[in-house]
């Protein structure tokens, strides 16, 4: 888990919660039922509309990852296909065979067969990069899915607010009403404003940087293999490879 992340959460909720307590407001002030209906909804659906099925639920699959990042082990990888450009040197390709069919990263076993296949390296890294550019662009409309709903959030909050004092506005005559229509539409402000900023921008942003760092680490994978089709010295692709190192 990124504890980070989760840090992020509570401290950025904790300090809007905790400053309207410290000016003497009461957390049921910020509890508006129909507030949350027209800025959750109304967000929901104008994201909705814009993009396609397929992306929205990707992008519901893929924001886990902003709490539960994949493992990029840079370090262990290296040291595999340094490993592996041994075998090759030693043994030919072919002896890379059974590693390809041991290999739990589905990216990396399909270099390593199309390695063993006795491929061109060009041709390795024009099959691989496609798949790389496939999935970045895949997961990076994802995060654009949650953007789109941080830019839609506050302009959702704004037509709350009109609404409640729309509400207001009908209810001069009825002092009892006037409450709940200026609570509305203060509060749908604070929703739309603050979901966008404190939840969903974030959000997006975190979901971006995670897609990054899975292509770069790809990218690593991509010349390792490729470097290895060539046959360049095992020593030479450890020194290449670690500059991918943060």
């Amino acid at each position: 888990m990124d504890l980070l992340s989760v840090l992020g959460v509570v401290l950025a909720f904790g300090a809007i919660i905790g400053g309207n307590a410290l000016e003497g407001g009461h957390l049921g002030t910020l509890l508006n039922g129909p507030a949350l209906v027209i800025v959750v909804g109304g967000t929901l659906g104008a994201t909705m509309l814009q993009s396609p099925f397929s992306v929205f639920l990707h992008a519901i699959r893929q924001s886990g990852s902003v709490f539960w990042p994949p493992r990029i082990l840079v370090e262990p990888t290296i040291k595999k296909l340094v490993n592996w450009s041994n075998v090759a040197r030693k043994e030919g390709l072919l002896g890379l065979e059974e590693v390809a069919e041991r290999e739990p990263d589905l990216f990396i076993r399909k270099g390593m067969q199309l390695l063993v296949d006795g491929s061109e390296p060009e041709a390795i890294r024009n099959i691989l990069e496609v798949e790389l550019d496939s999935r970045e662009q895949h997961d990076l409309q994802a995060a654009k899915v949650f953007e789109s709903m941080g830019g839609y959030a506050p302009t959702i909050g704004i037509i709350g607010a009109v609404m409640g004092l729309i509400h207001v506005m009908q209810n001069l005559a009825d002092p009892g009403k006037l409450g709940s229509g200026i609570a509305t539409a203060f509060v749908a402000t604070i929703y739309g404003v603050g979901f966008a900023n404190l939840f969903l921008l974030p959000f997006g942003n975190k979901m971006r940087s995670v897609a990054m760092s899975k292509s770069h680490y790809q990218e690593m994978i991509i010349e390792g293999i490729v470097a290895i089709a060539e046959g360049e010295n095992p020593r030479n692709i450890e020194s290449k490879l670690q500059g991918y190192q943060k």
